[in-house]
C-alpha cells in the first residue's frame, strides 16, 4: 500500500496581541516550549493544557526542533516585552506618585491659606 504524503502547515496561529497560539486553542507556544525545555514529555504537556490535542503539541515541539532559532528569537521578544512594560509602568507609577504629592502640597497649602489668610 502506497502513502501519499502531504505536506501539513505546523498547527500554530498568531492572534490579536501578536502571541503564536498552539492549533485552535488559546495555550501560547512559550507554555509548550518551556515545559518541553524543563523536561516534560508531550503527554504531560497535553495533560497539563488539555485545549490543545496530544499531535498538536507534538507538532510544535517538531517545529522547534527544526526551526530552532526562529522559535527561540520569538522567545526572546515575547520574554523582553514584559521588561519593557515593567519599565514604562514604574515610570508611570513614579510621575503619578511625584503629581500625588504635588497635588496634596497644593491642597494643603490652599487649605493653610484658606484658615490662616497666607
Amino acid at each position: 500500500m502506497e502513502i501519499t504524503l502531504q505536506p501539513e502547515a505546523p498547527p500554530l496561529s498568531w492572534d490579536a496581541s501578536g502571541a503564536l497560539r498552539v492549533g485552535r486553542s488559546r495555550v501560547l507556544v512559550e507554555l509548550v516550549i518551556h515545559a518541553f525545555q524543563d523536561g516534560a514529555t508531550p503527554e504531560a504537556i497535553a495533560q497539563r493544557y488539555p485545549t490543545a490535542t496530544l499531535a498538536d503539541i507534538y507538532a510544535v515541539i517538531a517545529y522547534y526542533l527544526r526551526h530552532r532559532e526562529d522559535i527561540e528569537a520569538y522567545l526572546d521578544a515575547r520574554s523582553s516585552k514584559p521588561r519593557k512594560c515593567a519599565k514604562i509602568l514604574s515610570a508611570t507609577r513614579e510621575a503619578c506618585q511625584t503629581c500625588i504629592i504635588a497635588c496634596a502640597y497644593a491642597m494643603r497649602r490652599t487649605e493653610a491659606e484658606a484658615c490662616y489668610g497666607y
